[in-house]
């Protein structure tokens, strides 16, 4: 065991894995590094408590040595004043009763931001940790209220939290405001990446957050944080089996999707590496797959799907999540079924996890011989429906024989590799935290829009990053047929086929194509005649 690890252990044990699978944080957060606020974070943060002339800020300096002087509390109000905010108070005590108070705790209800000044960190934890101001804090966060800080205010954020040390870090509970990760403040410019490293190898469910003075990251929306000033924010994850550690600085501008952060985080930590060593064989032992490669679909697609449903009348289930909001009562490719003749069309749509649990949104599913996902970002699916009884309920249409169909988002979804699922965008093709698919066609990596938007190469590189696995390019207007380990290619152009288990011989093609007619063996691995 290296020195540093071993200290790391020593000084805290190993904390307790972050709830999976990531939720939004209920409210905004300002997090600042240190150093001097950027202009455009506390510009933010005002904007967020309600604009000058009506934000209505509380500052807690508990972390700084001189919060217990009364004269110095003009310092910590003067930025806030000079912002033009409507009100400014300091809220400090380190005592614990009063903390519980409910007179103490009274300027937090009406307070529309509220700011942890920096310092010591602990000295926040042990005051407020477990009170009434704790307590009343989160409240106004799950209201919307703003919550910032800079430096100590910065590390109390994180639910597993800094508490000090140089190279070794001394750790211990945080405030938890940004779950799932692990917050280092005044970051190379203190040179600790070593001591947030060492933290996050001892921890590896956890995502590090360093942050340089002078920079901030801003979350809205629950989920996306926009990193602000001069310097970077830099995230890291800790090695897994197959995976180096990564130390990844983002600038300015830039912004770091904390689902797809605690994600990767998540599946580092898992005793079992994805994709397994040794794929599975691509075979759809019951029912059919509809897999479309996106763009225009013409009559024969549609005509095919209904035909493996049972008919035009039969229950036809249409996921629209991967969809922007606001998701239309019907969408298009609603309409277009519609227009083939389906008559029992049932939409079902939710970002909600909790609601696709339930039995009563699910339910269609249970009568449903076929079920078609919608065009748009594949990772939608992922959030709303992995691990929920509305997945299994999908696999259970394949179980009785039905259908399962979909286009671009809609195709990548169902093979086990799941290709350009990074939230931020799809050029990514290997979206770490976001590359299982639901896995009705094992073994396989389904990419789309595939000649039409020039992809071969991208599935060239992730063939040779990941050869046991069959590469399937399909291009639009096109689409893949599989009854058994059998695909019957249809529609108007081609599909290529990559098998990397062998190397490719230099200067040949590396995937074999199929055009419209033709039919491909998924275990063999080879064309039909």
């Amino acid at each position: 065991m290296r020195p540093l690890l071993a200290l790391l252990l020593l000084s805290a044990p190993l904390a307790a894995a972050p709830p999976y699978p990531p939720e939004p944080v209920k409210g905004p957060l300002v997090i600042v590094g240190g150093g001097k606020v950027p202009d455009a974070a506390r510009d933010e943060f005002v904007k967020l408590a309600g604009g000058p002339d009506k934000a209505k800020v509380v500052v807690i300096p508990t972390a700084s040595a001189t919060a217990d002087e009364p004269k110095e509390h003009a310092a910590f109000l003067k930025p806030w004043k000079d912002a033009k905010v409507e009100s400014v108070v300091v809220l400090h005590t380190r005592d614990r009763k009063q903390a519980d108070s409910d007179e103490f705790v009274k300027p937090l209800a009406d307070a529309t931001g509220i700011w942890f000044g920096g310092g010591d960190q602990t000295k926040l934890t042990a005051a407020y940790r477990g009170t009434a101001v704790e307590t009343a804090i989160r409240k106004r966060l799950e209201q919307g209220v703003v919550i910032g800080g800079t430096s100590a205010g910065a590390a109390v954020m994180s639910d597993l939290m800094i508490e000090g040390g140089a190279e070794a870090a001394k750790t211990g509970p945080g405030f938890g405001f940004l779950p799932g990760v692990v917050i280092d403040q005044h970051f190379t410019q203190r040179t600790r990446e070593k001591r947030l490293a060492g933290v996050i190898e001892a921890n590896p469910t956890y995502a590090g957050l360093g942050l340089d003075e002078g920079t901030a990251v801003i979350l809205t929306g629950g989920r996306f944080l926009k990193v602000v000033g001069d310097g970077a924010a830099t995230v890291v994850l800790a090695k897994s089996p197959v995976r180096p550690a990564l130390a990844h600085a983002e600038q300015t501008g830039g912004v770091i999707d904390l689902f797809q952060l605690r994600r990767a985080a998540h599946f580092r930590a898992m005793k079992e590496q994805f994709p397994t060593k040794t794929a599975a064989v691509p075979e759809v032992p019951k029912g059919s797959l509809v897999i479309v490669g996106g763009g225009g679909m013409g009559p024969d697609l549609w005509d095919k799907f209904l035909e493996l449903a049972g008919g035009k009348d039969q229950p036809i289930v249409f996921v629209a999540t991967a969809g922007d909001d606001p998701i239309r009562a019907e969408p298009g490719e609603v309409r277009m079924l519609k227009g083939r003749g389906a008559t029992n069309v049932t939409v079902l749509h939710t970002r909600d996890r909790k609601i696709a649990a339930t039995d009563e949104f699910s339910k269609p599913l249970t009568t449903a011989t076929g079920v078609w996902f919608s065009g748009g970002r594949q990772w939608r699916f992922v959030d709303a429906y992995e691990g929920t009884l509305t997945e299994k309920r999908f696999r259970e249409v394949l179980a009785r024989g039905g259908v399962i169909g979909g286009s671009s988002a809609g195709a990548s979804i169902q093979s086990e590799y799941m290709p350009r699922g990074h939230p931020l965008g799809n050029t990514v093709v290997a979206a770490e935290g976001y590359e299982r698919g639901f896995g009705f066609l094992p073994g396989c990596a389904v990419d789309q829009h595939f000649f039409a938007r020039k992809r071969t190469a991208d599935m060239t590189g992730l063939m040779t990053r990941y050869p046991q696995l069959l590469g399937i390019g399909i291009d639009e207007g096109t689409a893949i047929v599989v009854t058994g380990h059998t695909a019957e290619v249809i529609g108007k152009s081609k599909v290529g086929f990559y098998d990397h288990r062998t190397k490719p011989k230099d200067g040949e093609p590396d995937y074999v194509e199929v055009p419209a007619g033709g039919r491909y063996d998924l275990k063999e691995r080879k064309a039909l005649k």
